[in-house]
């Protein structure tokens, strides 16, 4: 079984959602299928498909205007969050620090945060990716937590519809896989993420340590999402 994450960002309608929601009920696949979509569409429900959040506070109440806390995410009845995205940190000056902080609230919260981590353009250039990658699992995990998800955005692949090589790929999962064991957290599921689409699904989840991928704009499609969905049983 493999986790298909999609990552709405700011697009998509509770109208869509529901057809889509309609479109995946009765396909033929063992893996799970998380939506991760607006606030406004958060209260969906659908037996087939797990419903999560694009991003929570680190704040569990007060005077934060525009934030949405982990227990509000929770009490429409969605599952997971999205924390540490490549667009949260590029445009909202998300860190290791905050990103560790907002998966600790929606694990209090009950939530599944998928944590992402990655490296720029210039950190692979500089030779940095690596490290990048190790300090973002170390710094972003809380501690004394096990329920979580990983997962790897090649920063500079994100909408440039590049995809590393798996050999690129590969290398950077079984670091994250080698990091996650040595903190005592072995087993946790490590997604890949960034241009994923039907064509390339299948062969990236073949790589070892890659237990599913999250996708952008492939996911706001009935046919470029179930391909990928169906792609690996």
């Amino acid at each position: 079984m493999k986790i298909i994450a999609g990552n709405w960002k700011m697009n998509g309608t509770r109208e869509l959602l529901n057809e889509m929601i309609v479109a995946l009920e009765n396909i033929d696949t063992e893996n799970k299928v998380i939506l991760c979509v607006p606030y406004t569409m958060l209260a969906a429900s659908s037996a087939r498909v797990a419903i999560g959040a694009q991003d929570v506070s680190a704040h569990d109440h007060g005077a934060y205007t525009g934030q949405v806390s982990a227990n509000m995410v929770a009490a429409t009845g969605a599952t997971y969050t999205i924390v540490g995205h490549s667009e949260r940190r590029q445009y909202n000056g998300d860190t290791n620090d905050t990103v560790r902080q907002k998966a600790a609230a929606a694990v209090a919260a009950g939530l599944t945060p998928i944590i992402c981590v990655g490296e720029t353009m210039d950190e692979k250039n500089a030779g940095k990716t690596m490290e990048i990658i190790q300090s973002g699992v170390r710094e972003s995990v809380p501690q004394d937590t096990k329920n979580i998800i990983i997962a790897y955005e090649p920063r500079w692949a994100i909408g440039a519809g590049i995809t590393p090589t798996d050999d690129e790929i590969a290398s950077a999962h079984q670091l994250i896989a080698d990091t996650l064991s040595d903190m005592g957290l072995g087993g946790t599921p490590i997604l890949y993420g960034a241009s994923v689409r039907a064509s390339n699904a299948a062969q990236i989840m073949s790589i070892p340590h890659v237990d599913g991928v999250l996708v952008g704009g492939a996911s706001l499609k009935v046919d470029d999402f179930i391909p990928i969905i169906t792609s690996v049983k």
